[in-house]
């Protein structure tokens, strides 16, 4: 039995859904590939053995789950021994932080920024209550690090540096080669969540040695919801989180979920295949939106770091208007855009990405995130700008004083 991806071309149709449906929430989560399901279904019916059984029913299956380990680690540009799979990012950032802080149980100092997103803020925050200190790194009106400031923070007693390689909300990209040398420099391990980054733009951890913990979720990369993967640099003393058997090499108890690590897999692989693709043409689609409704919509301003942003991602300030009563209209129109992380939507504060950036509570709450990804058409774009114009029109009307404010 082998264990050869079934494809490697990459798939431009998308995934089966309602014609009327133009989703452009990919920062969400994302569609699967349909050779991503291709891939799995034969680990939900015919190949449903125990990877660690010692019969060659299970142990076939095991080399499955490592072909999988060697597909995700050529997208990463690392050695497949540095891949541990997991359930999600979240857990990934937990686990590299606990790591991190058991190495050395006298530093207790944890350097993090204000824009990270729930799975580390609310995690250093627990931290916090547990007697960690924790520095909260600011950012400027547009997102940005101020690199003299993230040294002045690291300090000797710093356990573990935490940065976003991407920021989930305005995209905005963080110099991560130059954070992870400076917490080097101190002694420091270095962790960044890459769940927005990878698949979007080049990685290449041999390159940079100094990262010590790398996160990715499967669901962002047209994979299955419910799986990810932590990298472990190899020179790194590493501690389970998850306690019990030998799974992952001894490094997550738990039996593995065989079928999403294949679809992992699999979408890693086609996901390096599109890196030119997602850096051209849907680079090209979000412009090509985003100067639309800058064209269409007075007063609209881009949220972020016009440049340094991750190709698939526009944040917009829709100027006196409610982001909660856009949406929906939006989605009434069968539109999907977000007014921030999925992880924190049901939350009566504002983002809190947006007002770390100095940003009032009411720019906050009249913002928008469009996200794309290579399932988008240039036909969807032309239509969801006539759905934005139209709902953004249609509430002004409802609330002539908001055009005062664009005037």
């Amino acid at each position: 039995m082998g264990f050869r991806s079934p494809s490697v071309a990459v798939v431009m149709h998308r995934p089966e859904s309602s014609h009327a449906l133009v989703y452009f929430d990919n920062n969400a989560t994302t569609a699967l590939d349909p050779a991503v399901v291709e891939a799995m279904l034969p680990f939900l019916t015919e190949h449903y053995g125990n990877p660690s059984s010692a019969y060659s029913f299970g142990s076939r299956v095991g080399k499955a789950v490592e072909h999988a380990r060697e597909q995700v680690a050529a997208l990463l540009g690392c050695e497949a021994r540095e891949v541990i799979f997991t359930s999600c990012g979240t857990e990934g950032n937990n686990t590299a932080l606990a790591s991190a802080l058991a190495a050395d149980p006298d530093r207790r100092h944890v350097v993090t920024t204000t824009v990270e997103h729930s799975a580390v803020k609310n995690h250093c925050e627990r931290l916090a209550r547990q007697g960690y200190e924790i520095t909260w790194l600011p950012v400027d009106a547009r997102g940005r690090l101020d690199l003299a400031q993230v040294a002045d923070a690291i300090r000797d007693d710093t356990a573990v540096v935490s940065v976003m390689w991407a920021n989930n909300e305005t995209g905005v990209l963080y110099p991560i080669k130059e954070i992870a040398a400076l917490a080097r420099a101190r002694g420091a391990f270095f962790h960044t969540d890459a769940v927005q980054a990878v698949g979007k733009i080049p990685l290449n951890l041999r390159e940079l040695p100094h990262v010590h913990f790398l996160t990715l979720a499967g669901h962002k990369l047209h994979a299955p919801k419910g799986v990810g993967a932590l990298y472990v640099n190899r020179r790194v003393k590493f501690a389970p989180y998850l306690i019990g058997g030998s799974q992952e090499h001894n490094r997550r108890g738990g039996t593995e979920n065989v079928a999403s690590i294949v679809a992992l897999g699999q979408a890693a692989e086609l996901a390096a295949a599109a890196m030119e693709d997602e850096n051209t043409r849907v680079r090209a689609l979000r412009d090509q939106f985003e100067r639309g409704i800058l064209e269409a919509i007075a007063g609209v301003e881009i949220n972020g770091d016009p440049v340094e942003r991750l190709p698939n991602t526009t944040n917009l300030f829709f100027p006196g208007l409610e982001s909660e009563a856009l949406l929906v209209l939006l989605d009434k129109a069968g539109l999907c855009a977000s007014a921030g992380s999925a992880c924190t939507s049901g939350s009566v504060h504002p983002s809190h990405v947006l007002t770390a950036m100095g940003h009032s509570a009411t720019r906050a709450r009249g913002s928008l995130r469009f996200s794309f990804s290579r399932f988008n058409t240039a036909a969807e774009i032309n239509r969801g700008l006539e759905i934005v114009v139209h709902a953004v029109e249609k509430l002004r009307a409802l609330m002539p004083s908001t055009m005062a404010l664009v005037s």
